[in-house]
């Protein structure tokens, strides 16, 4: 059956990483993709006509968000990861760990609300309904860890041992529904953890670490299992095409490997964003400190200086 809507997925040739680069597009994700680029372009011309710097980095980062998504949904990436399991595994890392970390590090929310103009008194404009879904219940139920890490770990366990899997890969609309997904789950679980925008709940820098490396060994231990299987767990991925001329056994293993391997990727990652913030915040405390501390000096000084005023008009 043709999940993708390019050609049937029997006469794919064996998986090279330059015939998985050629250019397949799925629409969905392509349009997408290009309102993302086109808002977040917006802001930042927006920003710049009226005089304000967005960071280059923070470009950077976010355009390369995207351009990951395509990379994984619009090129033949995703013909064969809907017959190659190893494939399909690189896209749900991908989707669900390394485009969302850089996206949030492209601070999209914040540039938004910079960007978008205030509505009149009384009104309700896009940045205020942006306001109010940043500090609904909703949004804080769903980013806080109680929720995130078990979505985490459901989102393999519960999606790739269970029948929910096969059944969302029968149909276009629901392996859109699947990447959405891992998508969503990465944002809502890294965007407590490192993200830059503001939100509903911003735990310390310790409590990020922690909530981070909660849900990372079970991406170890979801690759072992598959790793260590002695038959094909996945019944999509039980019979691939004799055109790709691959082992179904042995493509699992693969896609266990990349599932284990990959969790250490983007700890180290955060990892890093997450110190580097720490540092920055311990850097702008300082300086606070050090204003406080000058302005309470200048005063002690003035107080003493008018102390000593004071003594030497009584003499005279």
């Amino acid at each position: 059956m043709d999940h993708s809507g390019h050609g049937t997925m029997t006469d794919l040739p064996p998986f090279t990483l330059g015939r998985g680069l050629v250019w397949s597009t799925d629409p969905f994700f392509l349009v997408g993709c290009v309102l993302a680029l086109l808002l977040y372009g917006w802001g930042v011309v927006r920003l710049a006509r009226r005089g304000d710097r967005w960071p280059v980095g923070r470009v950077v980062a976010f355009t390369l968000g995207v351009l990951s998504i395509v990379l994984m949904m619009c090129t033949r990436l995703n013909d064969y990861g809907m017959v190659m399991f190893s494939v399909h595994m690189v896209q749900h890392m991908v989707i669900s760990m390394l485009s969302p970390i850089l996206l949030l590090l492209g601070a999209p929310v914040t540039l938004m609300l910079r960007a978008l103009p205030v509505a009149g008194r009384g009104r309700k404009g896009p940045r205020e309904v942006l306001l109010m879904f940043l500090h609904s219940r909703y949004l804080k139920v769903v980013t806080h860890p109680a929720f995130t890490i078990p979505m985490f770990i459901a989102s393999l366990y519960g999606l790739y041992f269970t029948p929910i899997f096969d059944f969302l890969m029968e149909s276009r609309a629901g392996h859109i529904t699947m990447m959405l997904h891992f998508l969503a789950v990465g944002l809502v679980f890294f965007w407590p953890i490192m993200g830059v925008d503001p939100g509903p709940r911003r735990p310390g820098y310790l409590m990020r670490m922690l909530e981070l490396f909660a849900g990372m060994p079970f991406h170890a231990f979801f690759g072992i299992a598959l790793m260590m299987a002695s038959s094909p767990m996945i019944g999509t991925y039980e019979n691939p095409p004799a055109s790709l001329d691959i082992d179904a056994l042995a493509d699992q293993t693969a896609a266990g490997g990349i599932a284990w391997a990959f969790s250490e990727i983007p700890s180290v990652v955060v990892l890093l964003a997450l110190l580097y913030q720490w540092y920055r915040s311990e850097e702008r405390q300082a300086r606070r400190t050090d204003r406080a501390a000058d302005r309470d000096g200048d005063k002690e000084l003035e107080a003493y200086n008018a102390y000593l005023a004071s003594l030497h008009a009584r003499k005279g």
